[in-house]
C-alpha cells in the first residue's frame, strides 16, 4: 500500500513538474488618440490640399493580442510559440485583423534558435534597434515612412494611408511561408538568417481572350536574407541584407507594373506587381551616452524588371537622431533624414525626399503613457518627367494619445 502512495506521489510530482516546464502568455497593446494632419500635392500650377482630424489609433505603437509560449524538452532544448494579430480599437468588427505574426520554432542553449512561418525579415530586425522613433506609425522617418491618417489625396482610404512622399516603400517588414535562424550571442556577436519560398508550378494553357497573357505557368515568389549585430559596451552596430523575386511570366498580366510611377512621385511602385528582383540593404548604429542615446541609419531598396533590366524603382535614405529620458517620467526624441527616389534609369523621373520627427512620453506606470508626435515629409519637384509638370509633395502629421500594454 506504501507502495503504491509513492507511485502515485511521485507520478503527481512528476505530472506537475512536467506542467510547470510549458508556459504561455498572453500579451497586448492598445493605443487610441487624437490624430491629425494634412497634405499638399502640386502639379505645374495645380495646388490639392486635404487636411484631417480624427479620434484615432496606432499612432505611437499598432495595437495587437498576441499568445506565445514555450515548453522544456530536456537538454537544454525548448520549443515555442507566437501568435499576433493586429487590432483596431475604434473599429465596430474584427473584420480588419491582420496576422503580425504566427511562428513555431526550436531553440537550443548555446548554439540559437530556429523557426517558421509569418515573422518579421532581418532588415526588420535590424532597423528596429536603431531607429530613433522605435517604429511609430507618425509621418516623419526616412528609415520607416508611414503615414497615420484616413485618406491620401490619391482617394486610397486606408487607417494608415501609407502613400505620403513614396516613402512607405523603405523596406519589407514581415514574410510569409518564412524559416528564420538566429544564433545565440558570441562575444556581443548574434548572426540572422530567412528564407522566403511559396511556389506554384501549374500546366500552361492558350493565350487567355484578352490577349494579354497565359493561365497557367509559373507563379513563385521565394527571398533570402541576412543579418548581423555587434554590440560592445555601450556601442550596437547591425547590418542586414535581403532578396526577394518573384516570378509569374505566363500570367495574364505581364506588365511591368512594379516599376512604373503612379501620376505623381508620391507612388514609386516598389514592390509592386510580379516579374521583379527586390533587393533591401539596411546598416545602423547606436550609442549611449548615458544622457541621450544616439542613433543613425541608411536604407537602400531596389526593384529591377525580370523582363526588362533596364526599368527599375530606387529608394535611398538616411537618418540620425537623439533619445534621452529628461526626466524619470518624461522622454523625448528628435530625427531627422533625407534622400532620393528614381525610376527607369537615365532620363527618368527622380526626387529628393526629406522628413523630421519629434515626440515625446510620459510614463504614468510601466505600462502605461501619454504620448504626442509630431513629423513632416517633403518631396521636391520630380525631375526629367518627359511632357509633363513638375509635381511636389508634403505632408505633415501628429497624434496625442495613451498607450497601454498588458
Amino acid at each position: 500500500m506504501k507502495k503504491s502512495l509513492l507511485a502515485v506521489a511521485a507520478m503527481t510530482a512528476f505530472a506537475g513538474a512536467a506542467q510547470a516546464q510549458s508556459s504561455v502568455t498572453v500579451y497586448g497593446l492598445l493605443d487610441v488618440g487624437y490624430v491629425g494632419g494634412n497634405e499638399r500635392v502640386a502639379t505645374g500650377k495645380a495646388v490639392g490640399k486635404q487636411t484631417f482630424n480624427t479620434i484615432g489609433q496606432s499612432a505611437e505603437s499598432t495595437s495587437r493580442l498576441g499568445f506565445k509560449g514555450s515548453e522544456d524538452l530536456g537538454g537544454g532544448t525548448s520549443a515555442f510559440f507566437n501568435f499576433e494579430t493586429q487590432l483596431q480599437p475604434n473599429s465596430a468588427t474584427y473584420s480588419s485583423l491582420q496576422t503580425r505574426a504566427a511562428f513555431v520554432g526550436l531553440n537550443k542553449k548555446g548554439l540559437g534558435q530556429a523557426a517558421v512561418g509569418t515573422q518579421n525579415t532581418v532588415v526588420t530586425d535590424s532597423i528596429g534597434k536603431t531607429i530613433t522613433g522605435q517604429l511609430n506609425n507618425i509621418a516623419g522617418s526616412m528609415l520607416f515612412p508611414s503615414y497615420t491618417g484616413v485618406a491620401t489625396l490619391g482617394g486610397s482610404s486606408s487607417v494608415n494611408a501609407g502613400n505620403t512622399n513614396g516613402n512607405t516603400d523603405a523596406f519589407t517588414f514581415r514574410t510569409t511561408n518564412t524559416v528564420k535562424l538566429q544564433s545565440d550571442d558570441f562575444a556581443g556577436f548574434t548572426a540572422r538568417a530567412m528564407f522566403v519560398m511559396n511556389n506554384e508550378n501549374d500546366t500552361q494553357t492558350t493565350p487567355a481572350n484578352s490577349g494579354t497573357g497565359y493561365s497557367g505557368g509559373k507563379n513563385n515568389q521565394n527571398g533570402w536574407g541576412l543579418g548581423a549585430d555587434y554590440g560592445w559596451k555601450k556601442l550596437l552596430v547591425t547590418a542586414a541584407y535581403q532578396s526577394f523575386r518573384a516570378a509569374n511570366p505566363y500570367g495574364t498580366n505581364i506588365d511591368t507594373t512594379s516599376t512604373t510611377t503612379s501620376g505623381t512621385p508620391v507612388a514609386y511602385g516598389l514592390g509592386v506587381g510580379t516579374n521583379v528582383q527586390d533587393n533591401q540593404a539596411y546598416v545602423g548604429a547606436t550609442y549611449d551616452f548615458g544622457i541621450l542615446k544616439a542613433y543613425a541609419g541608411w536604407v537602400n531598396r531596389k526593384v529591377t524588371s525580370q523582363i526588362d533590366a533596364n526599368q527599375f524603382a530606387k529608394r535611398t535614405a538616411q537618418e540620425i537622431g537623439v533619445r534621452s529620458f529628461i526626466t524619470p517620467t518624461v522622454e523625448a526624441w528628435a530625427s531627422a533624414g533625407n534622400g532620393r527616389v528614381s525610376a527607369f534609369g537615365a532620363g527618368s523621373p527622380t526626387a529628393n525626399i526629406v522628413g523630421w520627427q519629434v515626440g515625446s512620453n510620459y510614463l504614468l506606470s510601466k505600462r502605461t503613457n501619454l504620448y504626442a508626435i509630431y513629423g513632416q515629409n517633403g518631396t521636391s519637384n520630380a525631375s526629367s518627367v518627359a511632357g509633363g509638370n513638375p509635381v511636389s509633395f508634403n505632408a505633415s502629421n501628429y497624434a496625442v494619445g495613451v498607450r497601454h500594454t498588458f
